[in-house]
């Protein structure tokens, strides 16, 4: 190996050590001396209710693991959005499993709590999956409830989700572990069935202190709401569990009865490792945002023995298309090729860069893929559409936006890995998260921005500059230095990872290594839901 080769490996594995270190503390929630009050008091924490509940030596991914990273510090910030998401299998069964961490504000709902909550839903309305709540919540966080409560997409929004998923066929088991209070009382009840757990469960509209408050009754928690009162009085829920592992285990036991669910159908043949050595992608991947690469390369080793057939190889060279498996799945796989590539007519084009021809390419790919009923994986190191003259008068907004048209149209399944650069109209093009990918994951490596942190320190420093000139003030070689580092500090801040995984632009930071593994459990899912739409891209200038 170069001497590239190994700083770029070194450069890349502390990256990988700076996510590990990352997770380990997410995972501790509101912390240790939390952690063991929860088991003062007869409890689980949600991670090790998650653990008991799914299948052993199966894999499982976790959605939103930082979510909320960095937020709300003034509130104590809320590690995981104070929820643990995860798609598993219980009983064989793929499902998605959604568990309250009481150690963070007592389980209660901060914004991002609701938005990851509707991203679990979203998953398992999208792929039909079971969905199972462990349900233990203090409810709305009440010093931000202008931001949680009343909005189509906040807390309400669950309860909608509940009915519709109801409607769809798709099973709902809630199992009440501790709180359940408010509005959140209703989503175990609206599941198919309902559990709690006697002496820590409980369910009520308005707690004993409320009630003593507004209608002058004095009673306490437990005969209000508790397990007892719902599964032998009010009849709210169906079964009575003795303890957190009793719970858990009758939740396997109803998983373990569903029935089959029909099939989407995708592809599938007995999987094999790529033949290229996968830790290479380490030594690949270039230290510099800026630098050249040849995603081919990373590709190699990410698909089933190494096998790659490009889709009109030798047009459109800043985006590779083209047929693979991963994990013995088929997939069509559309990534940006990160080095310079030449034309047939011996013109330069820039890597990461979205030319016409290229955009054209992908458009008929993504078609084809439709067509054929092959779900998407998109490999994302854009730094955008090409811009200039020469591109204006080629119709690049128009091969753009026919481009932009096939992925919003696209039926089948996408799955989006940001491997580097994620700027601008590109990453629309690539399938950004507001293209409905059925899963988004970014490396370590990623940024994602509407351009990199060192162009829009130039711009944001050339706005500042006029405008510090306009008031008299001129600045000197060093204090614009200074002032462009600032604004670079800034702006970086925002394009890490980290800042767009806390705000659920992404499901999740993963080490490249387990890229397969997430798209072949992500395909696995979209397999529980068959294609109802036929690909169709409307009107187009064409």
């Amino acid at each position: 190996m170069d001497l590239t080769f190994n700083k770029n490996e070194d450069h890349n594995k502390l990256k990988l050590s700076e996510l590990r270190r990352k997770l380990a503390q997410v995972k501790l929630g509101g912390g240790k001396k939390r952690i063991e009050k929860q088991h003062a008091n007869g409890k689980m924490t949600a991670r090790e209710r998650i653990e008991f509940l799914l299948d052993k030596d199966a894999p499982s991914i976790e959605i939103g693991a930082f979510a909320g990273d960095g937020m709300y510090e003034e509130h104590g910030g809320c590690p995981s959005g104070g929820v643990v998401v995860k798609i598993g299998y219980v009983q064989g069964k793929q499902c998605v499993v959604v568990a309250n961490d009481a150690t963070v504000k007592a389980g209660a709902w901060f914004p991002i709590t609701g938005k990851k909550n509707l991203r679990a839903q979203e998953i398992a309305i999208e792929n039909k999956l079971p969905i199972i709540y462990l349900v233990d919540s203090a409810g709305v966080y009440l010093p931000m409830q202008d931001e949680i409560f009343p909005d189509k997409e906040h807390f309400g929004r669950i309860f909608r989700n509940n009915a519709i998923m109801s409607s769809m066929g798709i099973t709902q088991i809630a199992a009440v572990m501790g709180s359940c209070v408010a509005g959140g009382a209703y989503l175990p009840i609206m599941s198919d069935e309902a559990l709690i757990v006697d002496k820590t469960g409980s369910i009520f509209l308005a707690g004993s202190y409320l009630v003593k408050a507004a209608i002058g009754e004095s009673i306490d928690n437990e005969t209000l709401g508790g397990a007892t009162t719902h599964s032998e009085i009010s009849g709210v829920t169906d079964y009575k569990a003795k303890d957190d592992k009793d719970a858990l285990n009758k939740i396997k036991s109803i998983v373990s009865k569903i029935g089959d669910f029909e099939k989407a159908g995708f592809n599938r043949i007995a999987a094999k490792a790529p033949l290229e050595n996968p830790e290479d992608i380490y030594g690949i991947l270039p230290t510099s945002r800026s630098d050249q690469y040849d995603m081919l390369e990373i590709i190699k080793r990410l698909v089933d023995d190494s096998e790659f057939e490009q889709y009109k190889e030798g047009y459109g060279k800043t985006l590779l298309t083209g047929y693979a498996r991963i994990d013995g799945w088929a997939v069509g796989i559309v990534a940006n090729q990160r080095k310079v590539v030449k034309t047939k007519k011996g013109e330069m084009q820039f890597g990461g860069v979205i030319y016409s021809d290229s955009a054209d390419k992908a458009t008929r790919f993504i078609a084809n893929c439709n067509q054929k009923k092959i779900p998407l994986v998109f490999l994302q190191d854009v730094t955008g559409f090409m811009v200039g003259s020469k591109s204006e008068h080629g119709g690049i907004i128009k091969d753009g936006a026919k481009m932009v048209n096939a992925v919003s149209n696209t039926v089948v399944p996408k799955f989006t890995i940001v491997v580097g650069n994620s700027y601008g109209a590109g990453n629309y093009a690539m399938c950004g998260k507001a293209y409905d990918p059925r899963l988004i994951l970014a490396w370590p490596s990623a940024e994602l921005a509407v351009m990199s942190g060192n162009s829009a320190a130039k711009v944001l420093l050339q706005i500042e500059k006029a405008s510090l000139e306009k008031s008299g003030e001129l600045l000197d070689a060093e204090k614009e230095k200074a002032l462009f580092n600032k604004i670079k500090q800034r702006y970086d801040n925002q394009i890490s990872p980290y800042y767009a995984a806390a705000r659920l632009w992404t499901d999740a930071i993963i080490d490249p290594l387990d890229t397969r593994k997430w798209i072949s459990m992500g395909i696995e899912a979209a397999n529980h839901a068959p294609i109802e739409k036929k690909f169709n891209m409307g009107v187009l200038q064409v």
